[in-house]
């Protein structure tokens, strides 16, 4: 459903409607503990508590898969390869060549695997619900970020939608004048650098209309709309917050913790 006086789509779910700052804050929070390890037990014990946000974050399950089928690509993928090639430990199971599969290499394939799904899926799935616009209220207005910098980063932001309009535009004009099958690399090429010349002349000419608009002045600016932070966006910050504790505590506890800048557990 789209909300006829902010034309954004309404999701179902408790945190669908949070702020688009607690989003950040809760992925960040549930990423940055687990990128200082590599074990199974932490990232297996975060993803099993990230199910319920998953759950709660408002999404059918047809766009779930598909928004998230690039990690559940690069995950078994990343663990074949740390698999084939990966620190040697334990019993051999395979040799040939440059690839030793071992019982070193294969556990920390396993935990390499979970473990970006563990990082990658809460990531993916809060931000697809996340308005640019809100997201960049709350960065200036909470975090206390230049308001120049925000307001310029929302606006190019904004622009990347029109590169496929563009790319679009491009491919039809070469295929009216004839010279959209002939070749392809070539004209790859061409367009890229056309495509470039757009983006630059766009982006010149909204820098001008932003600036005749005030945007870069050096005095306090005002908002069209206050960021709000409510008792639910500071739930959802601590329940972020909660879950790399408990999987790295559960990592400690059954001796599985291996610390990132260490050595090899």
């Amino acid at each position: 459903m789209i909300d006829p006086l902010t034309a954004r789509i309404e999701r179902p779910g408790p945190i669908a409607p949070r702020s688009a700052l607690a989003k950040l804050a809760a992925a960040l929070l549930i990423a940055l503990p687990l990128v200082l390890t590599i074990d199974v037990v932490s990232a297996a014990v975060a993803l099993m508590l990230e199910i319920p946000l998953l759950l709660l974050a408002g999404l059918r399950a047809k766009e779930f898969w598909t928004r998230t089928a690039v990690l559940w690509i690069a995950a078994p993928l990343g663990a074949v390869t740390i698999a084939l090639y990966g620190a040697t430990g334990g019993t051999i199971h395979v040799e040939w060549l440059f690839i030793r599969i071992s019982d070193g290499s294969l556990a920390l394939a396993a935990a390499t695997a979970v473990r970006v799904l563990a990082i990658g899926l809460p990531a993916v799935v809060l931000f697809i619900t996340v308005d640019p616009t809100d997201l960049a209220d709350g960065l200036a207005q909470r975090v206390g970020l230049p308001a120049r910098f925000v307001v310029g980063a929302l606006a190019g932001m904004r622009m990347l939608g029109l590169l496929v309009e563009d790319w679009r535009a491009l491919a039809l004009a070469r295929r009216a004048r004839g010279v959209a099958d002939e070749a392809r690399v070539r004209r790859a090429f061409g367009m890229a650098f056309a495509l470039f010349v757009l983006a630059i002349r766009r982006g010149s000419s909204l820098a001008t209309a932003m600036e005749a608009r005030g945007f870069g002045g050096s005095g306090p600016r005002s908002w069209a709309r206050e960021s709000v932070w409510d008792r639910r966006d500071t739930l959802l910050v601590i329940v972020a917050a909660v879950i790399p504790v408990v999987a790295i505590t559960a990592a400690v506890l059954t001796g599985a913790w291996n610390f990132i800048l260490g050595p090899a557990a």
